[in-house]
């Protein structure tokens, strides 16, 4: 593969000839454009896009981070990132926190000296239980746009994509009570972020507003827990409910698994409502009753607001959070 220099060599003309000519300029004539390009695809040419980057200081590269690519909802928002950004002619480089703050700081680290032109990040739960968030500071001193979706702080002033935890469990809590449900239990694994008791708290919300005490030994924390199928089995053996909400996909899936395995004559009595999508939903047998975050387009939504900043459109404009809309499926 040549360089520049001995492409334009090769041709006898200046090397901001062949340049102009690999980019269209007008001021070159169309036999000359020709003759270069055919000389390009011949021996092999390609541009050095490190250079480019570094002499327009822009890359079309968007740094994204995220706690577990595991996780399905988190494994459909970067699908929709890179499919957006793809679109928009940007390239994604992806890693992972694994949620220690100290991997999701590296990761900034290595992207920031790697000339990313922004970042769209969902934080770990370290970062936010420490609240330390200099290396997002950073971002913002190296005047590096930034994006966070569902795992936000108010500390970082940026553009967000979140939808209304709060509200969704709310609903979904109403949803029950309108099926004469009264002993609704709430299972979580998340007790320990912001989102999760969010959710938890808009499960307490509903029942109060309908005329129900909320009853703490229907609570159900699974979060951190070496041995959540023991304590899911024991909550079963202890505690009477008709209905379950769900603050997260692998608490739903644990509890309707556990349920069927341990007492199945409860499957038909037992309602449960926890977050998915569709295709999850589907791996379940009954069916998971689900709360839609619509994660594939609170990715293209992040990936739109950063790159529009990127693009100076409306780069002036104050940070906006973007509430997604979410949707909730009975079958």
């Amino acid at each position: 593969m040549v360089t520049l220099k001995e492409l334009a060599k090769q041709l006898n003309v200046s090397v901001s000839t062949v340049s102009k000519a690999l980019h269209d300029a007008k001021d070159i004539g169309e036999d000359t454009k020709k003759r270069i390009k055919e000389a390009a695809e011949l021996y092999n040419y390609r541009p050095n896009k490190t250079a480019l980057a570094l002499k327009v200081n822009k890359t079309n590269t968007i740094g994204v981070v995220v706690p577990d690519i595991l996780n399905p909802f988190f494994a459909k928002v970067l699908h929709g990132i890179e499919e957006y950004a793809t679109k928009k002619g940007y390239d994604t480089i992806i890693c992972v926190s694994h949620e220690q703050l100290k991997k999701e700081a590296k990761s900034v680290d290595l992207m920031l000296q790697g000339r990313v032109d922004g970042f769209i990040i969902s934080l770990s739960t370290e970062t936010l239980s420490r609240q330390d968030f200099v290396h997002l500071d950073q971002i913002n001193l190296n005047k590096k746009g930034l994006v966070l979706f569902d795992r936000t702080t108010s500390e970082i002033d940026c553009d967000k994509v979140v939808i209304n935890d709060q509200k969704s469990t709310y609903d979904a809590t109403r949803i029950l009570i309108s099926k004469k449900k009264k002993r609704i239990a709430f299972v979580s694994t998340i007790e320990d972020l912001s989102i999760g008791l969010l959710r938890k708290g808009g499960y307490q919300k509903a029942l109060v507003d309908h005329g129900f005490e909320p009853d703490p030994d229907l609570v159900l924390d699974l979060t951190g827990s070496q041995h959540p199928h023991d304590l899911i089995k024991a909550f079963l053996s202890l505690h009477e409910f008709d209905a379950v909400i769900s603050a997260d996909n692998t608490s739903s899936l644990m509890f309707q698994s556990i349920v069927k395995s341990e007492k199945p004559e409860l499957m038909d009595d037992i309602m449960l409502i926890g977050f998915s999508d569709e295709k999850s939903a589907l791996l379940s047998y009954p069916r998971i009753n689900y709360i839609d975050q619509k994660a594939s387009k609170i990715g293209e939504k992040a990936a739109d607001m950063l790159i529009q900043r990127l693009e100076d459109k409306g780069s002036e404009n104050k940070p906006i959070t973007f509430e997604m809309p979410f949707e909730i499926h009975i079958s």
